[in-house]
């Protein structure tokens, strides 16, 4: 039954119905239904059949590590449609079995830590500062800005995945087994935005919000007191401020890694500039078309390595072989080494040659 629940994962995250699955393949449908309730188990040519079609390594059917992934909690827009979210289900559950298994062998399994209960109530938005920087304690991150949003939850037992994704989303949390949090970003999203949503997920995993208060509101209070801490935008900005200037926000956006808006709504938070003050930022921008759009040259979106950089350690220390580093990877290897190599400027990469 293992091998058919395998069979109907990477169909579903490869969004193909029983009978496309069966065109691609040359199988009928049915058969490939009885595959997947532990009626019959494909001959061999017939599973390296649909692992080219389900773009999946063929080690893939026989891995029997299985995680139970929670359904996602959104950040932005209306819930995806049924079919969309099972696709991304277990495109994700996939991705973190794969993480836990070089994890596993490697012996660096990261435990996601975060403040006791108390230390994490929210009964104002005000608290929300408190609490990012409960959280920044703990983590030992100071209170200057961070330089690599996902490098510090992956550090921290935060797994993070990105995806494809349409104007559905920005980010979607899981969790495994309810005690590990999984957050999933879109690919391609400005790196501001990419580490705002980023940051805003992890004020809803954290934050233990009291019933009057608006949690939206809190979780943006969160990310940008988590990415901008007050004591670094009070000595920016000053303690007051008549007007901010254009171009010392766009200054500031590349500092700390957010938009210029969430700096205004930052200052604003802080007191540093009035309501008025903001309202009359805000219309500048959206005169101007800024809103979507910020002026000036954008941040680049960052990427999760630490499963790449695992799978390579894996490599040098001879733990696997380049056919489990593929299968890991879940992508060809010499492919893989192609890009990375194109990726940064030609490097020779040992484990490649």
């Amino acid at each position: 039954m293992v091998l058919g629940n395998r069979i109907r994962m990477a169909r579903t995250a490869a969004g193909l119905s029983l009978r496309a699955l069966a065109e691609k393949t040359g199988v009928s449908a049915m058969a490939i239904s009885k595959y997947e309730n532990g009626k019959d188990v494909p001959r061999s040519g017939v599973l390296i059949r649909m692992s080219e079609a389900l773009g999946v390594n063929l080690d893939y059917f026989f891995r029997t590590v299985e995680v139970n992934l929670s359904r996602p909690v959104y950040r932005n827009h209306e819930a995806l449609p049924k079919k969309e979210e099972k696709e991304i289900h277990e495109q994700i559950r996939e991705l973190i079995e794969r993480y836990l298994d070089i994890e596993e062998i490697v012996g660096e399994r990261q435990q996601f830590r975060m403040p006791p209960k108390e230390k994490r109530r929210i009964a104002t938005l005000d608290e929300a500062e408190i609490v990012a920087q409960n959280i920044r304690t703990l983590w030992k991150l100071g209170t200057d800005p961070i330089e690599n949003v996902i490098d510090t939850f992956e550090q921290n037992g935060i797994k993070v995945g990105e995806i494809d994704g349409t104007d559905n989303f920005d980010a979607l949390t899981f969790s495994i087994d309810d005690k590990t949090p999984v957050i999933v970003v879109k690919k391609n999203v400005v790196g501001d935005r990419q580490r705002f949503s980023l940051a805003h997920e992890l004020g809803h995993i954290v934050m233990n919000i009291e019933p009057d208060v608006n949690i939206e509101a809190a979780a943006h209070r969160f990310a940008g007191a988590f990415l901008a801490p007050s004591s670094g935008i009070i000595t920016d900005f000053g303690t007051k401020r008549k007007m901010l200037d254009i171009y010392e926000l766009h200054l500031l956006k590349h500092k700390y890694g957010i938009s210029m808006q969430a700096l205004i709504y930052r200052a604003r938070d802080l007191h540093i500039i009035s309501n008025v003050k903001w309202d009359l930022l805000f219309n500048m921008f959206e005169e101007k078309g800024w809103r979507t759009n910020e002026p000036g040259d954008h941040l680049k979106p960052e990427s999760p390595t630490r499963m790449k950089r695992l799978i390579f350690r894996a490599l040098s220390e001879n733990k696997i072989t380049r056919s489990r580093a593929a299968e890991l990877l879940g992508t060809d290897f010499d492919e893989f080494c192609l890009n990375e190599a194109k990726e940064h400027d030609g490097f020779p990469i040992p484990v490649c040659d």
